[in-house]
């Protein structure tokens, strides 16, 4: 990456209808215990006509590494050709760094029946069978379109019950602060409050304050809700190119009758409308509709905002070595149940 044009890579990026935040060099910053290397492919004229950022690292036990590009590659996802030389110089990499797989997780929705085909014919093992968030990237999303829309447009396209919430947390005096990197720890605090009641593992606070350096004013934001001075909920939005996604919640066991994540929401929202965003993505729901499934609350609350539910292709493995790939994929699944586990454990008992 020497010769690369930094500046050119960026503005690709960003412009492209395909374009991810998670493929921005802002981003390669935030995963540093990753290497990076940017690839891209140009058209006669020199202009980028596709790229991915590879996020790569060893494994442990063996002399191998993994080798990711989260949303990847940017491009035309109908041009065989274009994806085929990115693919080609993957391999290339791959040789380098002795990567076992290229794992992709594009854009892309499920239905898309010409991007499957392209898949296939360039041997890429999709893998879409999960339900819930087992996977790097989340498969099912609801997104809202801003497109043409005013505050009040999309107010009114709420449900009923949104729209009450938003108001009546407002009502009860909740306030909404945009926060900065020295109220990151009072945010993790009620961010492991929130994993512990619903069982996910919680980054680092060092973790989220990189994201608000690397990121900066311009791509993030930490919304802050307080009730009667105190922190209760809080969020992390990222706005990239002509998108903005909603990347992190919390929230506290107490107060939740003043309904500070809807508040924060609309706010999320209109910071997105405010710099002429297209979409705005909710991030992952789970697949399983189900009343009875204890993500199904989840779902519920996204839904209400009237958004597109969205599944996308799902996981795509390139396999460069069988062998490697077979035993780390099982093992792969064991070790993140076992960090979950780990993670509860440790903190119920730092807490007591």
């Amino acid at each position: 990456m020497d010769n690369f044009d930094r500046g050119k890579y960026e503005k690709f990026v960003q412009a492209h209808p395909k374009g991810h935040f998670m493929q921005s060099l802002k981003w390669a910053q935030v995963k540093s215990n990753w290497h990076n290397e940017i690839i891209t492919v140009e058209d006669r004229q020199g202009d980028i006509k596709g790229s991915m950022s590879l996020l790569i690292r060893k494994l442990p036990l063996v002399n191998y590494t993994i080798m990711y590009s989260p949303r990847g590659p940017v491009c035309d996802m109908h041009n065989k050709d274009t994806i085929k030389e990115l693919i080609d110089k993957a391999k290339d990499t791959a040789r380098k760094y002795k990567s076992y797989v290229l794992k992709i997780d594009p854009d892309i929705e499920k239905d898309d029946t010409k991007f499957a085909e392209i898949a296939k014919e360039l041997k890429m093992k999709i893998k879409n069978d999960s339900k819930d968030f087992e996977g790097a990237q989340p498969r099912f999303v609801f997104r809202l379109d801003l497109r043409n829309k005013t505050e009040e447009e999309l107010l009114m396209s709420f449900h009923h019950k949104v729209r009450y919430n938003i108001r009546l947390a407002v009502r009860k005096g909740v306030e909404i602060r945009i926060g900065t990197k020295e109220d990151i720890p009072e945010f993790h605090r009620v961010m492991v409050e929130t994993g512990l009641r619903d069982n996910f593992v919680v980054r680092s606070a060092e973790y989220f304050e990189k994201m608000l350096d690397c990121l900066g004013p311009d791509n993030i934001r930490l919304y802050l809700a307080y009730y009667q001075g105190k922190l209760i909920a809080g969020t992390i939005a990222i706005l990239y190119g002509n998108k903005c996604w909603y990347l992190y919640g919390a929230s506290s066991n107490r107060h939740r009758n003043v309904m500070p994540n809807y508040l924060l929401q609309w706010e999320m929202i209109k910071w997105a409308l405010e710099n002429n965003c297209d979409i705005y993505d909710f991030r992952g729901v789970s697949g399983n509709l189900d009343e009875n499934h204890p993500l199904y609350g989840l779902y519920r609350f996204k839904k209400g905002f009237g958004g597109k539910f969205t599944e996308f292709v799902g996981e795509l493995d390139y396999v460069f070595n069988p062998f490697i790939y077979v035993i780390v994929e099982k093992s792969g699944a064991i070790y993140r149940k076992l960090r979950r586990r780990l993670f509860v454990a440790k903190n119920r008992i730092s807490r007591r």
